[in-house]
């Protein structure tokens, strides 16, 4: 019989906001939230618990939130603050085990396994170094798969009554899975949104013990290959491995106007600018695409996905931006405002081989970008800007 595994979900409590405390000790108890400001119409990236309490949560409008706590306060997001203070705590996962599967700037699986100690005082142990040395609340879900552990700790998290960070610890013990998800909502599980959810309780399905009575080649003839995995989640399984490398499988940038723009000019010189920061994230990755999305979004929120295959792989700006502003306008109407604009790298791979002598144009192609990338490295993005780059208030 193979042993159970060990695995720890590590979630950052409200991160943002508590690098934001760090580095302003007066936030602490207050009602805050950190993102754009609502003119900008921007959403709140993240809140305090005090903003919680007053209905405040994650991806709402900055407006409504102002709306509901009109006594909250914002703070504009410090990227390079949020993705320091992530290194550090990453640091301290490895410091443990080298099976560390980031989730995300503030999220992350385990495989401690190979650890003798339990997994239940290994969590303990991580938590208390990670708030001890970074002043940084966390909760931990501890299962024998990553699919429990997640669960566990989305569970622990929201029972905890507290006025400040849950810094829970949930644990479920291996042959425990199945009676731990039985009353939860179906929802729960990996792949249950907000579709599949109302297909379930069509048929009469609100909880996981309820899926967990279905035979799965019922689940599977209703729902595909995920009826199969809904059965398998269902009774606690969960195979994934903790994926140490994570591939990419997009890069994709996106800006939303603080006011609607029907400027020509303005929206391509927007869509050149979110083409750069493609491009610029395709290189530091080693990486080429050889397909290119457009988002294109109206007033009334009618959103259009359009997409481009390119001639060859490419990592250079100027390639994205041809494709982008071809898809650009066979969708744009002259007079027409535009709400939203978002460029999406997808099929990537590795760049092309070394370039031929024959390849001049290339050559003087990747030659200029790589000049590019210097000047801006040097005096920022807004250093060095191609001619259609033309934005409101520019001269």
């Amino acid at each position: 019989m193979n042993t159970p595994r060990k695995i720890l979900h590590l979630d950052l409590d409200a991160f943002f906001c508590a690098v934001e405390e760090q580095r302003d000790p007066s936030l602490k108890n207050k009602p805050f939230a950190v993102g754009a400001a609502p003119e900008d119409r921007g959403v709140v990236a993240s809140c305090s618990y005090a903003a919680r309490r007053f209905g405040v949560h994650s991806a709402m409008p900055m407006v409504r939130a102002l709306r509901l706590c009109p006594a909250l306060l914002r703070v504009p997001r410090r990227h390079s603050a949020y993705e320091e203070a992530s290194e550090k705590v990453m640091e301290c996962l490895y410091a443990l085990t080298p099976q560390v599967e980031r989730v995300s700037i503030d999220e992350a699986f385990l495989d401690v396994s190979d650890c003798p100690e339990s997994a239940r005082d290994l969590a303990y142990r991580l938590q208390t170094h990670i708030r001890t040395d970074l002043d940084l609340p966390s909760s931990l879900g501890v299962a024998a798969n990553k699919l429990i552990a997640k669960i566990a700790n989305n569970v622990g998290k929201a029972r905890v009554q507290s006025n400040g960070p849950p810094n829970a610890i949930t644990v479920v013990l291996p042959g425990e899975e199945a009676a731990f998800l039985a009353p939860l909502p179906a929802s729960a599980l990996w792949g249950v949104g907000p579709r599949t959810a109302a297909a379930l309780e069509a048929l009469g399905i609100h909880t996981v013990e309820d899926l967990a009575r279905r035979p799965e080649q019922t689940l599977a003839d209703r729902f595909g290959r995920l009826g199969t995995s809904l059965a398998q989640y269902a009774q606690g399984i969960d195979n994934s491995p903790v994926e140490t490398v994570r591939e990419a499988k997009s890069l994709n940038h996106e800006t939303t106007f603080s006011r609607d723009v029907i400027d020509r000019n303005i929206l391509l010189g927007t869509l050149l600018h979110l083409c750069e920061r493609v491009g610029r994230d395709l290189r530091r990755e080693n990486l080429t695409c050889r397909t290119l999305s457009l988002k294109y979004r109206t007033p009334d929120f009618h959103t259009l996905t359009r997409q481009s295959t390119l001639n060859r792989p490419s990592d250079i700006d100027r390639d994205l931006y041809t494709a982008a502003e071809q898809l650009f306008n066979h969708v744009w109407h002259p007079g027409r405002p535009v709400r939203l604009l978002g460029v999406s790298a997808t099929n990537l791979g590795p760049p092309a081989q070394q370039l031929t002598l024959w390849d001049t144009a290339e050559k003087q192609s990747r030659h200029l970008q790589q000049t590019l990338d210097t000047l801006r490295d040097r005096f920022g993005e807004q250093g060095v800007r191609w001619g259609k780059e033309k934005r409101r208030g520019d001269p």
